[in-house]
């Protein structure tokens, strides 16, 4: 038998990468795997590289659950993170301009700032410490993954893998119009170096501090942005000697600032926050 159900959403994008917003402060819908495939479908449904529900936390100011395209459920996004420190500051559940997160990942900081009509326009991120160590990205490699070279259908690629929190591959690139980012991205998620699959970025270095990324995200395809890639792009491109520790990354979507401090060694994410539109979707599934 199915049921319908209305859900109230507010869609919102960083950078161009969209997810649909739930308020889940007093009650939240089931099935979110379920829900986030129909709501995300950009035929049948809302449209989004995901769903993204807002939730009370008892270690944090709130908490983030953040699902992907495909139903899976994602440990970390930075670009839903700055939506939701918009989210909550202009839909009254918080008056503070510092914010923290839980997320699987663990707990994220945001700063906002907010222009002189109290709207919050970018948000700052403390993103924490990249992982480097193999065990904990994770890869199955009993070394640091440097540069290290896998073989695909399309080539031999290097790879640097960084876990933000979710685990990456990085493939720096001469030219990223001469890539082929969906057929190498989809067959490098799924490398058995990856047991948990993972995003895959490609970088072209232009200067020191200034890099073009695209990127392939596990469970969505080729996303306008993706904020844990950019941070994960930037701290291997310093490990491989390419680039400073503050830099400019340029997506299909638009820029982030990303800095590696070293002080303390975490890694710190600048961007926009942008609410779409708001709405009511019909969810029509099974009994639950």
């Amino acid at each position: 038998m199915k049921v319908e159900k209305l859900i109230r959403f507010t869609k919102m994008h960083g950078a161009g990468n969209d997810y649909i917003y739930l308020n889940g402060m007093d009650n939240c819908p089931e099935n979110l795997g379920a829900l986030s495939i129909a709501m995300s479908d950009r035929h049948k449904g809302v449209g989004s590289d995901g769903l993204v529900v807002i939730m009370p936390s008892e270690v944090a100011d709130f908490r983030m659950r953040m699902f992907n395209a495909d139903g899976s459920e994602g440990e970390m996004c930075g670009n839903a993170s700055r939506c939701i420190g918009k989210y909550v500051y202009e839909k009254g559940l918080s008056k503070k301009r510092y914010i923290t997160l839980e997320t699987l990942a663990g707990i994220k900081s945001l700063s906002l700032y907010v222009n002189s009509d109290n709207k919050v326009e970018s948000v700052t991120v403390d993103m924490g410490e990249p992982v480097l160590d193999p065990s904990r990205i994770p890869v199955a490699y009993d070394r640091d993954v440097v540069k290290t070279p896998i073989s695909t259908n399309f080539g031999i690629f290097e790879i640097t893998a960084v876990s933000m929190g979710n685990p990456h591959g990085v493939v720096f690139v001469k030219s990223l119009s001469d890539t082929d980012v969906h057929g190498i991205g989809r067959e490098l998620e799924v490398n058995p170096l990856f047991p948990n699959k993972a995003n895959i970025e490609f970088a072209q270095i232009i200067k020191r501090d200034e890099i073009i990324m695209r990127v392939w995200e596990r469970g969505s395809g080729e996303t306008m942005a993706c904020g844990t890639g950019a941070c994960a792009t930037l701290v291997a491109a310093v490990i491989v000697g390419s680039c400073d520790r503050k830099a400019t990354i340029h997506l299909l979507g638009g820029d982030l600032s990303i800095e590696w401090n070293e002080q303390n060694n975490h890694v710190y994410m600048t961007g926009p926050a942008e609410t779409v539109f708001e709405g009511t979707y019909i969810y029509k599934n099974n009994n639950d």
